[in-house]
């Protein structure tokens, strides 16, 4: 017999859009978890309709974020929909929410509403701002987020506009957040019968991803700012450099490094020299530094610095997001994977990035809006199919 996935005796019914909780949720579905997805009859989720290649209610960019999980139409703001979420929750573990403000009481997602019917029942929601403060009730995304909390401004080349990271940094990270959050829990609550409420946003990720630039700013007002070529805001040297052809990243952020690369420089006399020997001489004399390193860098292609410094010095070239997936490390870490779907055929996606021995995650694509109504509300709310036709009819569920 095929051995359990580590998660499959637990079961999430998640009422969740767009980016970051799906995606979280996609991963712990990859292991085995039963994520149940609650989506509006009709349209489902926003993602379904995001180009490219959306059809039918379906699209890439849905696929990708929702590996695995079931799909069930059900109106929680129908004067039924309540009844129906109460006789699914007690079958569940936990209940997930990546909706704004107020959003989760008024459709009875929060601990308090679904205590009594299942007292050991986790609710975690993750929101742009939390549940709390001025800004709750505003919807949060990514890019906002970005901007709200210096992310935009210590991005991009100094004396350019602010700018966004090109991935959704925020989010996965906060979607990150929400399922470590809710594991902790699903644990408390296993041994102490007793579940919870949990509350995170993405806001508060993003400030706590600040980490010590904010600890600088807040002890000693020092006010972290954009720095040429991507550079770090106090290591030097570690950033990008033009090479012949390209450009290749170089991060020397122990002193040993720095030392080996002098050597690969065919100059060991740049680290005996007394304004570059430590990480704070380096800092405060960088610019001299700095123009030195790159006279050099542009001297050789991209290809011949990466083999000169490869397994001596941090180093990376720059890749495109084609190149990156292509990459041979990648394949070898098996991070490509690909998904027979029925519309699009054959899927190509990033795998799941945790590694366990003698676990192998089970990859399945996206289910079509509504496609395990039935199933779910057979299986886990005890209805007869009389009674899931009558609903059905009355726009409870699509």
């Amino acid at each position: 017999m095929a051995t359990p996935l580590p998660l499959s005796d637990v079961r999430i019914l998640a009422a969740s859009q767009l980016g970051a909780g799906p995606w979280a949720l996609s991963l712990l579905s990859d292991l085995g978890a039963d994520v149940i997805k609650l989506e509006p009859p009709g349209r489902g989720d926003e993602a379904r309709w995001i180009p490219p290649f959306a059809a039918d209610g379906d699209s890439l960019y849905y696929q990708a974020l929702n590996r695995g999980c079931r799909s069930m139409a059900l109106d929680l703001r129908h004067p039924r929909g309540q009844e129906v979420l109460h006789r699914i929750v007690p079958s569940c573990d936990a209940v997930y929410n990546n909706l704004r403000g107020g959003e989760p009481e008024r459709l009875g997602l929060t601990f308090a509403a679904l205590e009594r019917i299942h007292p050991g029942i986790v609710c975690c929601s993750l929101s742009g701002f939390g549940q709390t403060g001025p800004r709750a009730e505003e919807p949060g995304y990514d890019f906002l987020v970005q901007a709200y909390t210096g992310f935009m401004a210590l991005t991009g080349e100094p004396g350019g506009p602010p700018t966004r990271s090109g991935v959704s940094v925020v989010d996965f990270s906060a979607g990150l957040v929400s399922v470590l959050a809710l594991l902790i829990a699903l644990r408390s609550s296993a041994a102490s019968g007793k579940g919870t409420e949990i509350d995170v946003s993405l806001y508060d990720t993003a400030l706590s991803m600040l980490n010590y630039l904010a600890s600088w700013n807040l002890s000693r007002g020092i006010r972290p700012r954009r720095t040429a070529a991507s550079a770090h805001q106090s290591v030097v040297p570690a950033q990008i450099f033009p090479t012949a052809d390209g450009h290749i990243v170089v991060m020397c952020m122990k002193e040993k490094f720095w030392r080996r690369l002098c050597e690969v420089l065919g100059e060991p006399e740049l680290a005996r020299d007394p304004r570059y020997a430590g990480f704070a001489e380096r800092l405060e004399n960088q610019e001299e530094l700095l123009a030195r390193l790159e006279e050099e860098f542009r001297r050789r292609s991209t290809k011949d610095w990466l083999a000169k410094l490869r397994g001596v010095v941090p180093c990376s070239p720059v890749y495109d997001v084609e190149e990156a997936l292509a990459d041979e490390h990648a394949r070898a870490r098996e991070m490509v994977v690909a998904i027979e779907h029925p519309v699009f055929g054959r899927l190509g996606q990033v795998a799941n990035p945790i590694k366990m021995a003698g676990v192998r995650p089970e990859y399945r694509r996206a289910a079509r809006l509504g496609e395990h109504t039935d199933e779910v509300l057979g299986d886990l709310g005890g209805y007869s199919s009389r009674e899931i036709g009558a609903l059905r009819v009355d726009g409870v569920i699509g």
